[in-house]
């Protein structure tokens, strides 16, 4: 193997964040707020990468540390993959191929109510800078090897750091991509520097609940450049390899000084006890805990969860309330097949466990600056942020429209349809219509997206998403189709909402 030289400066001078803890990923990269998740690739050959076995439904944290076995009742942790064999190409060598897919898990990973992760839109207006015109030739060049490189990167980082293994989850497929793809789409994103800090920040201070370590850093640097080096050597050279040191030290230390502010005001993590479980349908329960130390939020946020049963397996979900005086949370969980956290808070979970709560995140928050009306729109258990929004409203004592699209498949499927009907006869300014697309005639039935439009107009409206992935793609184009500003139109990064939709 070429020597592959450090990253200079990453962490040298910060101070560790957190405290120790096995658990997830480098980087959560949702896709850009309106496009679709793709699927993993197939996993490389035996004889180029390990072959993980296959991932849960659950939110796999991206970032070392999250843990995520593939079946319940199978669970296996691979151990450390062997090093690549082949010898690494010299360092001078010039373009190659792209990658950067994103694992993202079945079922609902095109779900909504996100976390976090904002629309990186480099500023293209200006003209690039050198650093990051190499940059991105290089991720063209990695592009049809992408899975490959993937792999190999595993490989390097559990070879020759051994100790970071128990970080990650020990099924691999879903997860890798994205820490992968994170790095690739920090570094792609090198010339926007508000929106890249931003971005990595939220993601500094979020990992802190998987115990990363400053010291984590320069090994995940050292093995991102001997992936591109051996898979972009058409294109890699000494000014490609310093162009991408220069980037990865900068991505890297704004994580770290993010995390470390962060500790200076808030914990890791908090643990919260289950005080109640309302079990609404088969697979559907309302859940509220008590946690152990104040909790700030602001109502349509959403945090992470992790539960005893997996530790590890972190996954996302609203709040389904405004911040009360006594300080409880509650949540609406949907436990899916082969969803791991969700199927343990739905069927296992009861009063006296204790989860723990990672920090809140997410943008979709009530503007009070503004006399808009709310046109909200709530997609299954995507109606949690949606009734705390309406509390929000109600609290600030304004009398401000809010018109409140309640969807689902079917009138049994509207769990939550008798609180918010009760919200409706207590506050004169909410009007609560439920929409079927599977049902008798005779109220709203259809697409929630079209139904909305034909109640409108909305000209007077900030709109409010949270539901499915498709659900809010089709409602953002629909609005967007009859003139609502972009900006007017309010829902987390689709993919964080992938984690938090009900897997």
């Amino acid at each position: 193997m070429g020597h592959i030289p450090p990253v200079p400066g990453v962490g040298a001078t910060s101070r560790p964040a957190a405290p120790t803890e096995a658990s997830a990923a480098w980087g959560q990269t949702p896709p850009v707020p309106g496009t679709p998740t793709p699927h993993p690739a197939p996993a490389a050959r035996p004889s180029e990468a390990p072959n993980p076995p296959t991932a849960p439904r659950d939110h796999v944290p991206t970032m070392p540390g999250g843990g995520a076995p593939s079946q319940p009742v199978t669970e296996t942790r691979s151990s450390a993959p062997a090093e690549p064999t082949s010898p690494r190409p010299h360092a001078h060598q010039a373009p190659g191929a792209p990658a950067s897919r994103e694992g993202s898990a079945a079922q609902r990973t095109d779900a909504a109510r996100s976390s976090a992760e904002p629309t990186l839109t480099s500023a293209r207006a200006a003209a690039a800078s050198p650093d990051a015109v190499l940059i991105r030739r290089t991720m063209d060049a990695i592009e049809p090897v992408a899975d490959k490189t993937t792999s190999y990167f595993y490989a390097l980082l559990f070879l020759r750091h051994p100790e970071l293994r128990e970080l990650f989850p020990a099924a691999m497929d879903a997860q890798r991509d994205r820490l992968f793809k994170a790095l690739l789409t920090a570094a792609k994103h090198v010339d926007d520097t508000d929106t890249l800090t931003e971005y990595l920040s939220h993601l500094g201070r979020g990992h802190r609940k998987y115990g990363t370590r400053p010291e984590h850093y320069p090994a995940v640097g050292e093995c991102l450049l001997g992936a591109l080096t051996r898979y972009a050597p058409d294109v890699w050279n000494e000014e490609v390899e310093a162009a991408w040191v220069r980037a990865y030290t900068a991505i890297s230390q704004i994580m770290i000084d993010a995390a470390a502010a962060d500790e200076l005001t808030s914990p890791p993590w908090w643990h919260a006890e289950v005080v109640s479980h309302e079990r609404r349908t088969q697979d559907i329960a309302v859940i509220t805990v008590r946690p152990d130390q104040p909790y700030p939020f602001l109502a349509g946020q959403y945090t992470s969860v992790e539960t005893p049963w997996w530790p590890r397996v972190w996954r996302h979900y609203s709040f389904a309330s405004a911040p009360r005086p006594d300080g409880l949370l509650s949540f609406h969980i949907k436990a899916v097949p082969a969803g791991w956290v969700s199927s343990a808070l739905v069927n296992r979970a009861r009063p006296g466990d204790v989860i723990r709560l990672g920090p809140p995140a997410g943008s979709m928050i009530v503007d009070h600056g503004t006399d808009n009306g709310l046109l909200c729109l709530g997609g299954g258990t995507g109606i949690a942020p949606i009734k705390a929004l309406v509390e929000d409203v109600a609290k600030h004592g304004r009398r401000r429209s809010v018109e409140v699209f309640y969807g689902a498949r079917s009138g049994h499927d509207l769990y939550d349809l008798d609180t918010m009907l009760r919200l409706q006869q207590e506050h004169s300014w909410l009007s609560v219509r439920p929409v079927v697309s599977e049902g008798p005639a005779g109220g709203l039935t259809g697409p929630l997206s079209e139904v909305v439009l034909r109640c409108g107009p909305w000209h007077s409206y900030d709109a409010y998403l949270s539901g499915p992935a498709g659900m809010i793609r089709s409602s953002v184009d629909a609005l967007v189709g009859i003139g609502m500003p972009a900006h007017r139109i309010r829902h987390d990064s689709v993919a964080e909402l992938v984690a938090a939709a009900g897997h």
